[in-house]
């Protein structure tokens, strides 16, 4: 649905995005990931044909984004982070101007505005004036407007809870990282124009992890439980923390843990708690770019 072959923009001695390579197939939610200025919105407006590139190729749904930017436009819908409304209009009034600059036309047209307005749970503000919204509600809104015209692709510039619903390709750019987390199946992280990760969110995590790490409480004795463990050959090291929490490192490259429980269980410890730590977004972003500033 989305390709990009080394896309490249700069501005002057600044390279904006550098090289960048992505695949998104239909149906990915994408987390674009970086602070503000490191090539995010550069990329995605780029994507949108709004800004030509210097160097390299992209395409949205097969559509070169030199020789097919009007269909390309035809099937995006794109929300930058700030956009603009216009003053002394009501809500539905916005849409259904947008909606008529579609050439959605007819009974068609109010339809089509008052489905969006369900679909972001704005219908309670459809007859509010647009510039009295808050910031959340704008974007909504906003939201709302790009959808009007029913986009195979949306590129966003501000994360939206429930994106996975809409059915649709999705790229959404974010520097709070946890925002993504939850809500997107593949991740890219970029830093200084530079993409430093593209993946699976679950392989972005492994890629970091150097070993697994196991939350466990046991009923009885913590420290010797502890003792217990780290003899085995597999385990790195135990930290006893508050609570009796035992925080067990395993060797880098193992794997499977299952002899963990069978070993706590056999010495007659009963296990309350046995969990495998998760890494985040923010965990990773730190550990892949390590080294950018140097």
């Amino acid at each position: 649905m989305i390709e990009t072959r080394d896309l490249t923009k700069r501005y002057g001695n600044l390279i904006a995005a550098n090289r960048i390579n992505l695949k998104l197939d239909e149906g990915d939610v994408f987390g674009f990931i970086g602070p503000n200025g490191s090539g995010k919105t550069t990329t995605m407006r780029m994507l949108a044909t709004l800004l030509t590139p210097d160097f390299g190729e992209a395409y949205v749904d097969g559509h070169s984004i030199y020789t097919h930017p009007r269909e390309i436009r035809r099937i995006v819908g794109f929300m930058p982070d700030f956009f603009g409304v216009y003053d002394d209009m009501k809500v539905i009034e916005y849409l259904e101007f947008f909606a008529a600059a579609y050439r959605i036309d007819g009974p068609a047209r109010r339809k089509v505005c008052e489905d969006k307005l369900e679909l972001v749970d704005m219908t309670f503000k459809r007859d509010a004036m647009v510039n009295q919204l808050s910031r959340g509600q704008t974007q909504r809104i906003g939201l709302a407007r790009v959808l009007l015209h029913e986009p195979k692709v949306l590129l966003l510039d501000e994360p939206l809870k429930r994106l996975g619903e809409l059915k649709k390709t999705v790229m959404v750019s974010s520097h709070i990282l946890p925002e993504l987390a939850d809500v997107c199946n593949k991740v890219g992280m970029i830093e200084k124009g530079i993409m430093v990760a593209n993946a699976r969110v679950d392989e972005v995590m492994q890629q970091v992890r150097q070993a697994i790490v196991l939350h466990v409480r046991v009923g009885g004795e913590a420290d010797t439980a502890a003792k217990l463990v780290e003899q085995h050959s597999d385990v790195a090291k135990v930290e006893v923390r508050t609570g009796g929490l035992l925080v067990v490192t395993l060797q880098k490259g193992v794997l499977d843990y299952s002899f963990l429980p069978t070993l706590l269980v056999g010495a007659g410890h009963k296990l309350t708690l046995f969990r495998e730590e998760e890494l985040n977004l923010e965990t990773a972003f730190m550990e892949l770019t390590r080294g950018l500033y140097q």
